[in-house]
C-alpha cells in the first residue's frame, strides 16, 4: 500500500512539473451517479469513465513497467541486503529515492512525451489517435535503447508474429516484456557486483571469529560496522547512484 501511494504522488507530481497549465485553473471536481440511461451516447460516456478510472488504476504498474524504476528499485534492494540490515534504510526511503531517480531519468522523455502527444492533442491540432501514437514514440525510443535483442526475440517467438524489418514494426505487447525481463538482468548484475565487497568482509570475519573461538559471536553484528565504515569511506551513495543513471545513457 505504501509504495502505491509513493507511486501515486509520483505521478501527480510528474503531471504538475509537465502540465502545469493543466492545474493552474484548480482543481477538477468529480460527481459520479447512477441515473437511468435513454440513449447509447450515455453508455458510451459511462464505459469511457470506466476505462478511465481502469487506466488510472493501472498508472503504478504502468510506471514500473516502461520507466527506469524496475532496475533502480532492485538493485537499491539488493544494496539493502548487501549491507545486512533490514530495518535501514526504511523500504519507504528506498522506493522515493527510486521514484525520484526515475523521475531525473525520465525527465527528457516525459518532456518529448508531452510536446508530441499531450501539448499539440489539448491544443486540437492533433487527433486522439495520432497524439497517443506520437506521445508513444519516445517511450518506445527509451525501452528499445535499454532492451537486449534476443529478450526480443523471445517475445517475437511466443507471439508468432512474423519477423519484423525494423523496430517501428514491433508492438508494444513484445516491447514492454522484452524490456522488464532486460531491466531485470541488469540489475541483477548490479546486485552481483555490488554484494561481492560485502561478501568478502562476511567471510574475513566469519574466519577470525572462527579461528579465535568465538562461534557464540553472530558474525553479522561484527561485520555491519566494517560494512558501513566501508561504504562510508568509499563515498557509497554517490558511485551507486551515479553508475545507476550513467546505466541508462
Amino acid at each position: 500500500m505504501a509504495q502505491r501511494k509513493c507511486i501515486l504522488l509520483f505521478i501527480v507530481l510528474f503531471l504538475v512539473c509537465f502540465s502545469p497549465e493543466a492545474f493552474s485553473q484548480g482543481l477538477p471536481k468529480i460527481s459520479l451517479g447512477v441515473e437511468p440511461s435513454d440513449s447509447p451516447q450515455d453508455l458510451s460516456v459511462t464505459l469511457q469513465i470506466v476505462l478511465l478510472l481502469t487506466v488510472l488504476s493501472l498508472a503504478p504498474s504502468i510506471v514500473i513497467m516502461m520507466t527506469s524504476f524496475t532496475r533502480i528499485v532492485v538493485s537499491l534492494s539488493f544494496l539493502k541486503n548487501a549491507l545486512g540490515h533490514q530495518q535501514t534504510p526504511p523500504p519507504q526511503l528506498l522506493i522515493g529515492l527510486a521514484l525520484i531517480l526515475t523521475f531525473f531519468i525520465m525527465a527528457p522523455t516525459a518532456e518529448q512525451v508531452y510536446q508530441d502527444g499531450v501539448k499539440p492533442y489539448v491544443d486540437g491540432v492533433k487527433s486522439k489517435e495520432d497524439a497517443l501514437k506520437d506521445g508513444l514514440k519516445p517511450i518506445r525510443q527509451f525501452m528499445l535503447k535499454q532492451v537486449r535483442e534476443k529478450d526480443l526475440g523471445l517475445f517475437i517467438k511466443l507471439s508468432g508474429l512474423p519477423k519484423p524489418q525494423n523496430a517501428s514494426e514491433l508492438p508494444l505487447r513484445v516491447i514492454m516484456p522484452a524490456f522488464v525481463i532486460s531491466e531485470l538482468r541488469l540489475a541483477f548484475q548490479i546486485g552481483f557486483v555490488l554484494f561481492i565487497p560485502f561478501l568478502i568482509i562476511d567471510m574475513v570475519v566469519a574466519s577470525v571469529l572462527l579461528s579465535m573461538g568465538m562461534m557464540m559471536l553472530p558474525p553479522i553484528m561484527v561485520a555491519m560496522p566494517f560494512k558501513l565504515l566501508l561504504f562510508v569511506l568509499v563515498d557509497g551513495w554517490y558511485l551507486v547512484v551515479r553508475s545507476l543513471v550513467q546505466s541508462f545513457y
